[in-house]
């Protein structure tokens, strides 16, 4: 092959895709169960996938890429347990995953994109931009690579780490049938959990879809002077908008939305935002996670007490809105999205 003639990345192919190329390559399509097996097995080479011919493998080299991420730096909280892990990519492009340790199971958290192009005030994550989306492949290996490092099964995935997941919709779906398609780790669609920040047209793309996963709106203000101050992405999708999408999914989807709402002190805390917020959500079915935001030192925002979000949570409880605070784990290392790239950057450890 021409070095000119640029490689796949196979783990971006589905079994079906995969016996379509063998049988191109004039090899038998059953072999694409067992190359699919060992890919989300976590193999470096195609030499350890030994139940086949070298002569295959030697093919499989030549045509494909096998993208293997590097661990660049680890941190193990001593209070919990989680694990938060810079992965270097292809291109030496880095992107932080954690592991979190639950009575359910351990779920990973994983990012979708170099970098962030939404802006939120409170992320860490967007302060360098956006470099680029990552691949199908890209996403699959943060999980398979955290269930290799560690040696613990994961049953649950979270895609809520850094970038914006439905801004980089197809690559993303292509990942949520990959990691939940049988003859891999067949983590099934209702153990995944869906963060977006709003982009209402590409919710209701989604919601075509009719996957079985969780989606989760990072709401964070119910009004849109509030939420357009701290989240960019509200003067396109303004609430009203975000909220009639949201409709859409649920009556598309029959599955209830999560809503995510940061707790800023004197920022999106108050009594009367809790009232809008209950007021915005009453009839439809839905869950409120309050959580305590996690400062960044280029953000003015700043956590609300304890009693401001017991006080929130009691007025969204008494108008009948289900709301939980988040626990907060791994407070001992750097817990918030896109803090450990950062600290990375700016040490000078990765050049991007």
């Amino acid at each position: 092959m021409s070095e000119a003639i640029q490689k796949k990345e196979i783990k971006c192919l589905s079994i079906e895709e995969l016996k379509a190329d063998l049988k191109e390559m004039g090899e038998k399509p059953f072999r694409a169960g067992q190359i699919f097996k060992w890919l989300h097995e976590a193999v470096e080479s195609f030499d350890e996938m030994t139940n086949l011919s070298k002569e295959l493998r030697a093919k499989l080299s030549e045509r494909y890429e096998l993208t293997v991420p590097i661990c660049v730096r680890k941190q193990v909280s001593q209070v919990d347990g989680t694990r938060k892990y810079l992965w270097q990519m292809r291109g030496g492009d880095c992107v932080e995953s954690v592991l979190m340790r639950y009575e359910h199971g351990n779920t990973v958290c994983v990012s979708t994109q170099v970098g962030c192009r939404m802006g939120c005030k409170f992320c860490a994550s967007g302060l360098f931009g956006l470099k680029r989306h990552l691949s199908a492949g890209e996403i699959l290996d943060e999980v398979l690579f955290i269930q290799k490092e560690s040696g613990e099964p994961v049953s649950n995935i979270v895609l809520m780490g850094t970038g914006e997941p439905l801004d980089n919709y197809e690559n993303v779906l292509k990942f949520l049938h990959l990691v939940s398609c049988p003859g891999g780790i067949q983590i099934g669609q209702r153990h995944i959990s869906l963060s977006t920040s709003g982009l209402a047209d590409k919710i209701e793309l989604l919601a075509n879809e009719k996957l079985q996963i969780t989606l989760s709106i990072s709401l964070h203000a119910p009004d849109d002077e509030s939420r357009s101050s701290i989240m960019p992405v509200d003067k396109r999708y303004p609430v009203a908008r975000l909220m009639q999408a949201c409709a859409y999914y649920f009556d598309t989807t029959g599955r209830r939305i999560s809503y995510e709402y940061m707790m800023a002190r004197g920022k999106t805390d108050r009594p009367w935002q809790a009232e809008k917020l209950a007021s915005l959500l009453r009839g439809r079915p839905a869950h409120v996670n309050l959580i305590p935001l996690n400062p960044v030192k280029e953000s003015p925002l700043q956590p609300s007490s304890r009693d401001t979000v017991r006080k929130f949570q009691q007025i969204l409880e008494r108008h009948g809105v289900t709301a939980t605070v988040r626990r907060k784990l791994g407070p001992d290392i750097d817990a918030a999205c896109g803090q450990l790239r950062r600290r990375t950057l700016e040490e000078g450890e990765i050049i991007q």
